[in-house]
C-alpha cells in the first residue's frame, strides 16, 4: 500500500493504486473499458496513510481545528472560496405524519449552503483543487443544482464555469446559474448526454471537469458532511451503540458514497468503531441504483420522478455506491412521487424548512421505513440537500392561491370564516 505521500488514489473497479501524477480523472487502466450512457468504471477512491493518522494524539480536535484540511486532498487553505460552505445547522425537530405522532429526527441542512444546495461542498474542493493546479476553467453537466453551485463558488473564486444542462431543466436553477455569470449550454438531451458531452469539452479545450463520479475530489468534498455530523453527534450526545440511521436522497450515487467515505475515514482513522446505518432513498421512478443492488446484470430504464435533482437514467456513480451500500450493510428504500410531495408538505409545515423534491425523498424515506418498522428503536438523521425555492413548480399541485379580497375587515371575516 502506497502511504509514504499524504494520499493516494484506488480504482474501485480493478484495485490499482496510483499517485496524484499519475491519473487526471479516472483509472487508466479501467477508462477505456467506458461506453457512453453506462455507469463509469475506474472511479477513484482518495486513500489516506490512516495507520500513521491512528498514532496522532488529538486527531478529533485537529479535524475540527484545521476545517478537515487533513482529511482532503489540498494543501492549504488560502485557495478556498471566502463564502462559507458547510458547517449546516444540525436540528433535532418531532414530525407527525399518518403513520406516527411526535417521532423525533435530527436534520442536517444543507439548504443553507452559498447556492442552497448540498452540491457546494463539492464544487468548493474542486475549485479550491483547480486553483491549486492553475485551471481558470470548470465545466460540469448538471440537472441545475450542481451548475448553479459551481457558477456560484466560481463567482467567489473568479473562475470561469461552463455548464451543460437538458434544456428541460428547472428555470429557477437556470436563472441561478445565469445569475452567477456562468456560460450557461443548454441541450437538447437529457442528464446523461449532457454528462458525456461535459468530458468531451474537457478533453477537447482542457477545461478543469467538476462532475461527479467522474471527479474524485467531488467524493472528498461532499464527505465533509460526514465530518461535520461526526462533531454533530458528539455536541448531542449520540452514542454508537444506539442504531443510528442516516437517510440520503441517492440519484446518480455520489451523495451517498461521499457520506459513506467521511465515515468510512473516520472509521480506519479509529476515531469511530462502526459504520451508521446509511439507507439509501430513491424515487420509485428513478430506482437505478436500488433495484441493481442484488444484480450483476443491472439494467438502466428512463428515469421520471418529480424529484428532479434525482432524476438521473444511467448512476454513473454505480458501482462505488453499490460496493459500499454491500460492504457496509446499507439499506434501500423507494418512494413514489406523491409519498414525496406529502413529505415535502408536512416538513414544511412543521418545522418551517423547505425543501426540493429531491431532499423531501430522504424525509419521504424515513417516514416509509417507520411505517414498515413502528417500533424501531434508534436515532434517526436526515439529510436536507437542497432549497425548495429550486424548483418552486413541483410542488405547485399541493397547494390552492386563494382569490383577492377586499380590502376591509367584514371581507377579512368572511374569507376567514370568523
Amino acid at each position: 500500500m502506497r502511504t509514504q505521500n499524504r494520499y493516494f488514489f484506488e480504482c474501485v473497479n480493478c484495485g490499482s493504486t496510483f499517485e496524484e501524477k499519475e491519473i487526471s480523472y479516472l483509472c487508466p487502466k479501467c477508462e477505456t473499458q467506458n461506453a457512453q450512457g453506462e455507469p463509469l468504471l475506474g472511479v477513484l477512491k482518495v486513500i489516506y496513510p490512516y495507520e500513521k493518522w491512528q498514532k496522532i494524539k488529538n486527531l478529533s480536535r485537529i479535524l475540527r481545528e484545521n476545517m478537515f484540511l487533513k482529511f482532503l486532498p489540498l494543501k492549504n487553505i488560502a485557495n478556498s472560496s471566502f463564502l462559507r460552505v458547510g458547517f449546516s445547522p444540525f436540528y433535532e425537530v418531532s414530525l407527525t405524519t399518518k403513520s406516527f405522532t411526535n417521532k423525533k429526527v435530527f436534520l442536517k441542512d444543507d439548504s443553507q449552503n452559498p447556492t442552497f444546495s448540498f452540491k457546494d461542498r463539492a464544487s468548493t474542493v474542486v475549485s479550491h483543487y483547480a486553483r491549486e493546479k492553475n485551471f481558470n476553467t470548470i465545466v460540469v453537466a448538471s440537472t441545475g443544482n450542481a451548475g448553479a453551485s459551481i457558477a456560484g463558488i466560481c463567482a467567489s473564486q473568479k473562475q470561469k464555469a461552463i455548464v451543460v444542462v437538458p434544456a428541460s431543466a428547472p428555470k429557477a436553477k437556470l436563472t441561478q446559474i445565469l445569475m452567477y455569470g456562468a456560460t450557461l449550454v443548454p441541450i437538447a438531451g437529457n442528464y446523461d448526454k449532457a454528462f458525456d458531452l461535459s468530458i468531451e469539452l474537457s478533453k477537447e479545450f482542457g477545461w478543469y471537469n467538476r462532475n461527479t463520479a467522474f471527479n474524485s475530489l467531488t467524493i472528498e468534498g461532499k464527505k465533509t458532511v460526514s465530518l461535520e455530523l461526526f462533531s454533530d453527534f458528539r455536541k448531542f450526545g449520540f452514542q454508537e451503540s444506539e442504531n443510528l440511521r442516516i437517510f440520503v436522497p441517492v440519484g446518480d450515487g455520489a451523495i451517498i458514497s461521499g457520506v459513506y467515505k467521511g465515515f468510512e475515514d473516520l472509521l480506519k482513522s479509529n476515531l469511530i468503531e462502526e459504520m451508521p446505518k446509511i439507507i439509501a432513498v430513491q424515487a420509485s421512478g428513478s430506482a437505478n441504483i436500488v433495484n441493481n443492488l442484488e444484480t450483476e446484470n443491472p439494467v438502466f430504464p428512463a428515469a421520471k420522478t418529480v424529484a428532479d435533482s434525482i432524476s438521473v437514467d444511467i448512476p454513473r456513480n454505480f458501482f462505488m455506491t453499490k460496493n459500499f451500500l454491500k460492504t457496509y450493510n446499507g439499506e434501500g428504500i423507494l418512494v413514489d412521487d406523491e409519498n414525496i410531495l406529502y413529505a415535502s408538505k408536512i416538513l414544511s409545515q412543521q418545522t418551517g424548512i423547505f425543501t426540493e423534491p429531491a431532499a423531501a425523498t430522504a424525509v419521504a424515506g424515513f417516514i416509509e421505513f417507520h411505517r414498515k418498522n413502528p417500533h424501531s428503536q434508534g436515532r434517526d438523521v436526515i439529510l436536507l440537500t437542497g432549497s425548495g425555492l429550486k424548483d418552486l413548480n413541483a410542488v405547485q399541485p399541493l397547494l390552492e392561491l386563494p382569490d383577492a379580497v377586499e380590502a376591509t375587515v367584514s371581507a377579512v371575516k368572511n374569507f376567514l370564516k370568523l
